[in-house]
Formats: C-alpha cells, sequence, structure tokens
C-alpha cells in the first residue's frame, strides 16, 4: 500500500522507519537483522536509503593512475525488495539526482513496479564525490522538483522515449522537508518556495529532516498550510544516543539541538542513552497529542534506542 493510503486508513499513531544500506561488500544480513527488531512494532512502511556514486584513483601496477566511479553502498533496490516480500512490510527506496541519470531512474521505477512497491522517497541527494552524469546521449534532473516532475510523468504513462503499449507507473512520491531550512537556501521562505515546487510538481508527502524541538515542526507545519502545502507532513526525529552527537548531529544534517537536551547529556554522559530515550517519548507524545499522525525514525544502523522509545508510546 502507498505512504498516503497508510496514514489515511491509520486508526491509531503510526511510527515510520529510515535505515541504510550496507557498505559495499558487506553482508545484508545486518540490515536485516534491524528490520527483524522493528518488525514486532508493526511497521506501517521501511525507507531505505540510496547514496551516489563516489569517484576514486587507483594506481596501476605500470605507476599509471586509474579513475574510477563506483556505488558506496549499493543495493538499495534488493533490501527493498526483500522488506517487501519476506517480512510483510512496505519499503520506500530513496531516488537521487545526483549520481544518477534520468534513463537510471526511469529503468529503476520500472523496476519496482513490477517488483510491486509503489511509494519513494524523491531527493536531490548530498553533494557527491563524483561528477558521474552517464554516457554522453543521458540527462540528468538537476533538482528534487525535476525529479519528482519526471516521476509524475511516469504516473501519466509520459517515458523519455515513446514506448509501444507503455503503461501508467501507479506510485507515491515523498518527499524531504526542512523545519529549519535546508543549508543551502537563503533564508525560510525561499526554502518553503523550493518545497512548494516540489509538492505542484507532484509529490505526495513529505518527511522532514530530524527535528528535535517540536516548535520548530509545529511553526514549519503552519507555514506549509499557509503556502498551500496541504499533504501530509510526517515529521523526522532521530534518537540521541552518543554524546558526540551533540557535535556530529548538527555538523553533519544542519539541525539545531534545544539547550535542555544538551545541558542534560553534558551532565550526565554516562546516561545519554536514557535521556535520549526519555526525550523521544516526550516529543512523540506531544506531536500525537497535537494530531500529528505518524512520525518517522531515522533508525540508520541502531535501532535499540527506537525500539525503546516505541515501546513506551501508547
Amino acid at each position: 500500500m502507498k505512504v498516503t493510503g497508510k496514514i489515511s486508513k491509520a486508526t491509531g499513531p503510526l511510527c515510520s522507519y529510515e535505515i541504510i544500506p550496507p557498505k559495499r561488500g558487506k553482508s545484508a544480513r545486518d540490515i536485516l537483522d534491524i528490520v527483524e527488531q522493528l518488525r514486532p512494532f508493526d511497521p506501517p512502511f521501511i525507507d531505505v536509503t540510496s547514496h551516489s556514486p563516489v569517484t576514486y584513483y587507483q594506481e596501476l601496477g605500470d605507476g599509471t593512475i586509474k579513475r574510477r566511479i563506483r556505488k558506496k553502498r549499493p543495493g538499495t533496490i534488493g533490501i527493498c525488495t526483500v522488506i517487501q516480500n519476506r517480512y510483510g512490510i512496505d519499503s520506500v527506496p530513496h531516488l537521487l539526482c545526483r549520481g544518477f541519470t534520468r534513463e537510471e531512474t526511469e529503468d529503476a521505477m520500472i523496476e519496482l513496479s513490477y517488483l510491486g512497491i509503489e511509494s519513494v522517497m524523491a531527493i536531490r541527494g548530498d553533494s557527491s564525490d563524483s561528477d558521474y552524469k552517464g554516457p554522453a546521449d543521458s540527462t540528468v534532473n538537476l533538482h528534487a522538483n525535476h525529479l519528482v516532475a519526471q516521476l509524475a510523468d511516469l504516473r501519466r504513462g509520459v517515458y523519455l522515449e515513446d514506448i509501444a503499449n507503455s503503461e501508467p507507473i501507479d506510485c507515491c512520491i515523498g518527499v524531504c522537508g526542512y523545519p529549519e531550512k535546508h543549508a543551502e537556501a537563503p533564508n525560510a521562505k525561499t526554502d518553503l518556495t523550493y518545497l512548494k515546487a516540489k509538492v505542484d510538481a507532484g509529490a505526495d508527502y513529505i518527511v522532514t529532516q530530524m527535528c528535535f524541538d517540536n516548535l520548530k515542526f509545529f511553526d514549519f507545519e503552519k507555514r506549509c498550510r499557509e503556502a498551500g502545502i496541504d499533504i501530509p507532513i510526517i515529521p523526522g526525529l532521530k534518537i540521541m544516543n552518543k554524546v558526540g552527537q551533540l557535535s556530529t548531529l548538527p555538523g553533519r544534517f544542519q539541525v539545531s539541538l534545544p539547550e535542555t537536551l544538551v545541558d542534560e547529556i553534558t551532565e550526565n554522559p554516562k546516561h545519554v542513552r536514557e535521556i535520549g530515550i526519555r526525550w523521544g517519548v516526550k516529543q512523540c507524545e506531544e506531536l500525537f497529542n497535537h494530531g500529528v499522525r505518524c512520525v518517522h525514525f531515522y533508525v540508520l544502523n541502531d535501532a535499540r534506542s527506537v525500539t525503546k522509545v516505541v515501546s513506551q508510546l501508547a
């Protein structure tokens, strides 16, 4: 079932999750162990991230240096297929602009349709180490709204080239939103304009960047509604479980951490996991009481704290 269908038909609050594929050469067993930890909580859907190819240089035996391009974390579609077919949990693969051509995107969507995967998350992707643009006759989506537009075309049966007897690809399109604005946006107003462009292009729902302050999410939601954005908005949450995250999360994801949370962790570093769990439970309860129908946990590769939060929710 599509993400929007899950939300509209829910009889109570929902908790969805996001995981990352294992690194190149690693087994998928670790990521499937995380899915098995989440399975008892009846996830409505699980997102699987995607990653752009990276460029590296290899010195050959004759002293020459060869430039190579490879994917750091392959397997997004494969992992989504396993999640959906082995565990019966709807999966949502991430599709990127950067590092992927429009032709590769179309091929991926055809494959996902064959596999019965009905929802995708369309994102631009972070700055890539690769300048990969595919074969000379290929094209690329520069921004997420362009990717959404391509997916919306496929939903109408419009392909890059005329295909005899082609059929529309029925899919649900998710996009990202930023309660504290995207790092590259000059201000919140401009950032909201970019989000509205993605919605106007055909997006069906929004998942926000991780947010630790519900007031910021409530303000973001209000501004979205005032701008005419009426699709579901799902707040993204991350449960703090390491002291080092006080610096790595703001630096990597351009998010701010509430003073109360930072002070408590700083004063009690040995209890950071317990503090993070309490904060997460409080956030969820407040969001659900506000009327939010689904929250999205950025699990990444550690489900222990997330499962403890979800197990405490009524």
